[in-house]
């Protein structure tokens, strides 16, 4: 069983590929290490990658949420890569629009939106 979700450093970025379904306890997990990632690393930018994800409950997109407002209190901008077209259609009608979480369709995209900045 995967305890961590790997958390790589690129350039001035922090990018999480998540290739598994993740429970409630790794999602929560990942907030936690990510944050202490980005003091330990100065980090300016995140890249979430959650293209191999064919499902993000409330609690999970919540979470996310939750990491860009933890991030943004550090000094750094989140960008959610990869979304779904099924996905954004549950996050929507469960209510979720991720305030303050920017999202890009690639990874490539996410990074020029950090560096735009």
């Amino acid at each position: 069983m995967l305890e961590h979700i790997p958390i790589y450093k690129l350039g001035n970025c922090l990018l999480i590929t998540i290739q598994v379904d993740i429970d409630d306890r790794l999602v929560t997990t990942l907030q936690d290490d990510l944050s202490n990632k980005i003091s330990e690393t100065g980090g300016k930018g995140i890249i979430i990658d959650v293209s191999a994800l064919e499902i993000i409950d409330s609690f999970m997109g919540r979470t996310f949420a939750n990491i860009s407002l933890i991030a943004n209190l550090l000094g750094v901008k989140t960008v959610v890569v990869g979304i779904q077209p099924n996905v954004a259609i549950t996050l929507v009608e469960l209510g979720l629009s991720l305030k303050g979480v920017l999202t890009a369709l690639t990874v490539e995209k996410g990074m020029r939106l950090l560096q735009a900045d």
